[in-house]
């Protein structure tokens, strides 16, 4: 397995960053492991991280008191898991499942947040890029939702 530092230029989300905000990033990084349904974060906690997966699958869930838990996306190796970090009052609003043996870079969210306010320019690229993941997990949320209850929802008229 390559090193984290090996790692992360070569992955979509880090390409292009420069080797001084690499640097900076791989410094608040580490390697973790999740076993099947072990969770990786709650709703409502405090969102202090966030994760690249290397391997396996993770299910972004939230739970419906009419309907239990419903899985909204789900995150297979090379996605991001995680954007509250960067949001403010940086609080989960969704639960992250393992649903199978999953490895993942974790990056500690404050430290990352402290390294954006010292070099705004790499503070932009992160958010654009967290924007963009943010934009991707709402997108297919919304394909999940339709799917689940259809294009017209109950006294919903369909889009034009």
């Amino acid at each position: 397995m390559r090193t984290i530092e090996q790692y992360l230029p070569d992955h979509p989300f880090f390409a292009g960053l420069g080797a001084d905000a690499m640097a900076l990033v791989s410094g608040c990084a580490t390697n973790v492991s999740f076993a099947t349904d072990e969770f990786l974060f709650h709703e409502g906690e405090p969102a202090d991280r966030f994760f690249v997966i290397r391997r396996g699958r993770v299910a972004i869930e939230v739970h419906a008191p009419a309907a239990g838990t419903v899985v909204l996306d789900t995150a297979d190796a090379g996605d991001i898991v995680g954007w509250s970090w960067l949001v403010p009052p940086y609080h989960w609003l969704f639960d992250a499942r393992a649903v199978e043996a999953t490895g993942a870079i974790v990056f500690d969210g404050r430290c990352l947040r402290d390294k954006c306010e010292e070099d705004p320019r790499m503070g932009y690229e992160l958010s654009r890029r967290v924007i963009r993941v943010m934009s991707d997990r709402l997108v297919a949320s919304r394909v999940r939702l339709l799917d689940l209850y259809g294009a017209t929802g109950a006294g919903h008229a369909a889009p034009r």
